[in-house]
């Protein structure tokens, strides 16, 4: 049941589906990107996850493996996008994310990476 939820939570992530994202969100739920900011409140998330895809209009997730207890899902693969959709400013990286189900939503989720690549790509950008 938790896999198909944090399923479900990706595919909207790839699809670039923020109402989707808020549906599957808990009224509580904490975004920890790779820096270890914190961000709350569905308002702000949504918000968060458009402004993310606006700058990523390709961005996905990809799962190779995923691990399971009780709650807690760690799911290990690769991000990538292309920042404002120019083919130059394509990336890929290793990442990791952890999500807390509770009551069929996503409490927490978290986000592990080495966003270098990234970065460089965005103040190449500036």
């Amino acid at each position: 049941m938790n896999r198909n939820i944090v399923a479900e939570f990706v595919q909207a992530i790839n699809h670039a589906d923020a109402e989707t994202l808020i549906e599957l969100m808990t009224d509580d739920h904490v975004f920890i990107d790779s820096q270890g900011n914190k961000a709350t409140g569905k308002e702000n998330l949504k918000s968060g996850w458009i402004g993310y895809f606006e700058l990523f209009p390709d961005y996905k997730i990809e799962i190779n493996e995923i691990l399971e207890k009780d709650s807690l899902i760690c799911m290990l693969g690769f991000a990538s996008g292309t920042y404002k959709n120019i083919k130059d400013n394509y990336w890929r990286i290793p990442a990791a994310w952890t999500a807390i189900i509770k009551d069929t939503k996503v409490q927490c989720w978290q986000v592990y990476a080495d966003n270098i690549i990234v970065m460089e790509i965005i103040n190449r950008n500036k």
